[in-house]
């Protein structure tokens, strides 16, 4: 079966946009929840800030260094299918926009928790709740059916917002610390190792999506240098805004308080300048999950694209508009996303949509594993560029990657590791119609489907 590639837009993705999708994909509404979880364990949560943060930041080199030796659309789908093969790819390409389909719906179900805040009924009224999130969803579809350059104009404006009060915090909340809100360093129960690690896997999610950038490569300006700047930028702004934060709310709120809080960020704005800082705050946490929704959205279309053109997915996937936008992807993942929130704003079935979200994290890590091993068996091989360096540097950054990444599946828990390995063999039906189709059936794809 021939396939053709898609008819790109004309304005590519620069180098801002590309930050801006990387930082607003892994900021969404989990930053502004996440200090309360690490209360807890006191200041020893900042070791595992640390901790993750050296990890995603060998993850992002390695990206980095992928996007620069194989720039093609589909990140770490492209990378698997060229170092470790198809049908490895595959499972990246079904896993990774399953997770991306339950992502979009747990972001959109916490922006309109945030929106509650200033009009009580979305909270608190299924009817409202999920009106409001299935309209962000189809707006945000809409926007990115018009193109990347539109998709990304709204992901730059929104993840400025969003910084806003988070850095606010995490920068000028460094002068309203109290040195005795770190005493004792750890206040779990548990020893310094142990402590360390459960708050390492905590902030561990706060760092999916630092691959963002790599996966609209056939929409970017020169992706060979754009998405490995962008990626390595991206995650250490990240980075560094988490950490600032965390130090600032835990300077501001004593650990006991901490722990109970259901909004840290917004208590300790409150604490330093009043009620008027955590409606701010509030404002700040629901503009980030739509500008998160945004670039996930913009995934949910580009990734199965990426597989479809290869005869990977079903055909349909790789149908694109005259504007070079996989419309038809698209709307099938916002169909997918709108029945998973109405399963969750219906009485009953929270637990089980719960369930899916840990399962769809699993599915975000399993790229993670596979792009190391491509980036190790690429090395071996000699297609990575290394600048005269000898083979063994890339060899042992793909290592440390692939060690970082199955600590953190292994850290997921046994139920969630094997209900993850169910989602995904559930595709495999659909890659072998796919196969089949592929070998058996002529035809082509054209951009206008």
């Amino acid at each position: 079966m021939t396939i053709q590639a898609p008819v790109t837009s004309r304005r590519k993705l620069g180098l801002w946009i590309c930050t801006a999708l990387v930082v607003g994909n892994m900021i969404g509404s989990g930053v502004f929840l996440l200090p309360a979880s690490l209360g807890s364990y006191g200041a020893v949560s900042l070791v595992g800030w640390l901790f993750t943060s050296t990890g995603a930041v060998i993850l992002a080199v390695m990206f980095a260094k992928l996007a620069r030796m194989l720039p093609r659309p589909g990140g770490p789908y492209a990378y698997t299918r060229a170092g470790v093969g198809e049908f490895a790819a595959f499972l990246v390409a079904w896993g990774y926009w399953i997770s991306i389909c339950a992502g979009n719906a747990a972001i959109a179900v916490g922006m309109v928790g945030y929106l509650g805040f200033f009009w009580q009924p979305l909270a608190t009224n299924p009817v409202p709740g999920a009106a409001a999130a299935l309209a962000a969803i189809w707006l945000l579809t809409w926007v990115n059916s018009r193109g990347v350059r539109e998709a990304g104009g709204v992901q730059v404006v929104t993840t400025l917002l969003k910084l806003l009060p988070l850095v606010a915090v995490g920068t000028v909340g460094l002068l309203y610390l109290h040195g005795n809100n770190f005493t004792p360093f750890n206040v779990s129960g548990r020893s310094t190792i142990s402590a360390v690690s459960a708050t390492a896997a905590l902030t561990l999610w706060a760092f999916l999506g630092l691959e963002s950038a790599t996966i609209p490569a056939g929409e970017v300006e020169r992706p060979e240098r754009t998405i490995p700047r962008a990626t390595i930028l991206g995650t250490l702004t990240a980075a560094l805004v988490y950490i600032l934060g965390t130090i600032a709310v835990m300077g501001v709120i004593p650990a006991a308080t901490l722990a109970q809080s259901t909004a840290p960020f917004a208590d300790a704005a409150a604490a330093m300048w009043g009620p008027w800082a955590a409606k701010a705050v509030a404002a700040g946490a629901a503009i980030s999950c739509f500008g998160a929704l945004n670039g996930w959205i913009l995934l949910q279309g580009q990734l199965p694209l990426a597989a479809a053109l290869d005869g990977v997915l079903p055909p349909v996937f790789g149908r694109v508009s005259g504007r070079g936008t996989p419309v038809a992807g698209l709307v099938i993942s916002s169909v997918l996303v709108t029945l998973i929130v109405a399963t969750n704003f219906t009485r009953g079935l929270v637990d089980e949509f719960t369930f899916i979200i840990l399962l769809a994290t699993i599915t975000t890590l399993v790229p993670y594993v596979f792009s190391s091993l491509a980036f190790v068996s690429m090395s071996l091989k000699g297609r990575v560029t290394t600048g005269g360096s000898p083979p063994i540097w890339p060899v042992t950054l793909g290592l440390l990657a692939l060690a970082y990444s199955t600590w953190a599946i292994v850290g997921s828990g046994g139920d969630a590791i094997f209900w993850g390995c169910v989602l995904l063999l559930a595709g495999v039906p659909l890659y072998w119609w796919a196969a089949r189709r592929r070998l058996g059936i002529g035809g082509s794809i054209s951009p206008g489907g």
